[in-house]
């Protein structure tokens, strides 16, 4: 076993807790840091730090932001008529470099998996109705992601927006069978939106 001086082994074993990184790739990061010029390193630390001190989770729509309500839902020129319903605040980053999305967002934090011990009461679920009832809100857009959880959530949503009066939508064609939003390109992305179909509840 490789011996480290403590600070260096204590960075190396943080650092194995982001998520893809092994013990390797840990390595060769604090070896990296070590070689950079200390005003960096207290640059990075810095940055690290803030991300959980002065981040939080918009009180409307559940995105991370630094001010309430987010730059988004504090926006006059979104179109509050429509709610697009998304698993993770990575989602709502992916659509909105696609540029074709002016409405407002609702963030669930997860999707439902039984075989997680979630259910939709450990979902932000209740305050996507709330907004629904206390909003003019014309058109609901299921973005869950194409995983069997994803579908699962979408159809208790679409299941139960049903008899709300509602036009409500999945994004469609363009985002392939057990894809995250995240990693898929703007266009793809964009037809995703585009070509959203009603559900059939």
């Amino acid at each position: 076993m490789h011996y480290h001086p403590e600070p260096l082994a204590k960075l190396i074993n943080e650092l194995q807790k982001l998520p893809t990184v092994g013990p390797k790739t840990a390595q060769r990061l604090a070896f990296f840091m070590l070689k950079m010029p200390i005003e960096e390193t207290a640059k990075l630390a810095q940055a690290i730090s803030e991300v959980r001190t002065r981040l939080s989770y918009c009180g409307i729509c559940g995105n991370i932001t630094d001010c309430e309500p987010c730059h988004i839902c504090a926006d006059p020129e979104r179109d509050r008529r429509v709610i697009c319903v998304i698993e993770e605040p990575d989602d709502l980053l992916a659509i909105e470099r696609t540029n074709g999305y002016d409405g407002v967002y609702h963030v669930l934090m997860g999707v439902i998996s039984p075989l997680d011990g979630v259910g939709p009461k450990d979902l932000r679920i209740d305050s996507l109705f709330e907004r629904i009832n206390s909003g003019n809100i014309q058109e609901v857009i299921l973005a869950t992601n194409y995983t069997t959880e994803g579908q699962a959530t979408s159809l208790y949503l679409s299941n139960h927006l049903s008899n709300l009066g509602l036009a409500i939508t999945r994004i469609a064609y363009g985002i392939p069978a057990g894809g995250d939003l995240e990693y898929i390109d703007e266009v793809t992305l964009a037809k995703a939106l585009e070509g959203r179909r009603k559900v059939d509840a």
